[in-house]
């Protein structure tokens, strides 16, 4: 649940701007307001772009006031804690004395975990061709960051189930016109082709809709398979690359010793 957006690391104070809401495309998706004082892990994120994408790209239109749209507004809001305010003490979003996201029934990340090693590197663990293990949080944003440079989207296609307990279907898309770099530091091209990436989450609020735990399930080699089919040289490859290398897990990469977990 993360998208790829501009950053503006001399404004680091203050809220978003109306861009970044979507009141220029007629429709508030993202009305996050930061605690006084909050200061932005990368300075001030600026959704001008995904949301743009987004608009452009999307497959559904939820009626204002939908649970549909409402739970679409908690995540996007979410994913601008979860990315860009380092102190989780700065968190609105989450009760982060019980907040937890686990990947495909995997091991629980904790509120300071997801924030130490960054949503994506959470979601994806270890695959053939990407370590979470290996990324810093930076490292990844700046990854999937060059991978979709016209935004990494996010919608809500379907929410099957109403609070406390939210089971949401969902959908990641954006154009694939970037580059994308595996964890042997192989370079891929993009196609400009529509990336979709389709998935479960299950989200247990309270009842003031503050998320309490994700449990979430895709199938993270569908979100890296597609970035690795047109190496930049081809020559690079190793022998044998087709048979898979490394660790892979179902998901997730967290590693949480107060709870006696790892999964990496």
């Amino acid at each position: 649940m993360a998208l790829a957006h501009e950053l503006n690391p001399q404004d680091n104070t203050g809220d978003l701007n109306e861009e970044s809401a979507g009141a220029p495309f007629g429709e508030l998706i993202r009305d996050y307001k930061p605690l006084p004082g909050t200061i932005w892990r990368f300075g001030k994120p600026n959704y001008s772009r995904v949301n743009k994408t987004y608009f452009q790209h999307r497959t559904m239109v939820h009626h204002e006031g939908s649970l549909e749209a409402v739970v679409s507004k908690i995540v996007k809001n979410w994913e601008v804690e979860s990315h860009h305010i380092h102190d989780i003490k700065q968190w609105q979003t989450m009760d982060i004395e019980k907040f937890k996201a686990a990947v495909n029934g995997g091991c629980p990340c904790s509120a300071q975990t997801m924030a130490d090693i960054g949503p994506y590197n959470m979601l994806l663990g270890e695959t053939k061709d990407y370590s979470g293990g290996s990324q810093t949080f930076a490292d990844s944003n700046k990854t999937f960051s060059s991978t979709f440079p016209d935004g990494f989207a996010w919608e809500v296609l379907e929410v099957l189930a109403p609070p406390p307990n939210v089971l949401i279907k969902w959908r990641h898309f954006g154009p694939y016109t970037g580059s994308f770099t595996d964890k042997n530091g192989r370079t891929y091209k993009g196609n400009g082709e529509m990336f979709n990436l389709i998935g479960m989450c299950l989200a247990k609020v309270n009842a003031k809709l503050i998320i309490e735990s994700l449990d979430i399930y895709y199938n993270p080699e569908d979100m890296i398979r597609p970035l690795v089919k047109d190496m930049v040289d081809p020559s690079t490859r190793a022998f044998g690359d087709d048979e898979g290398d490394g660790k892979t897990t179902t998901g997730g990469s967290c590693s949480n010793t107060a709870e006696n977990c790892t999964v990496m």
